[in-house]
């Protein structure tokens, strides 16, 4: 696999050349980088190899970080919204 098809639009590449942006900046792009992202490529695949990339120069750049999350199980908090979540079912 090659940077060119983990990043086809080059949105995780350009958000580590934007001097200052936040954290939260970070995970809009990496949000909408998800998206994008073809059906046939594997997200955690995709995001190693993007770690491995961009995130090995750039420890402590904000989507270094949000790729680290990126890789990480989601958490149930156990928690529902809405009615449900008032009524505890």
């Amino acid at each position: 696999m090659s940077l060119a098809e983990f990043d086809k639009t080059g949105l995780i590449r350009e958000s580590y050349r934007i001097d200052g942006i936040s954290l939260a900046e970070c995970r809009t792009i990496f949000l909408d980088w998800a998206i994008k992202l073809p059906d046939d490529i594997d997200s955690k695949t995709a995001i190693a190899f993007l770690i491995e990339h961009y995130a090995a120069d750039a420890p402590d750049h904000p989507m270094s970080q949000v790729l680290q999350d990126g890789l990480g199980e989601s958490r149930r908090t156990g928690r529902r919204g809405g009615r449900r979540g008032r009524l505890g079912t």
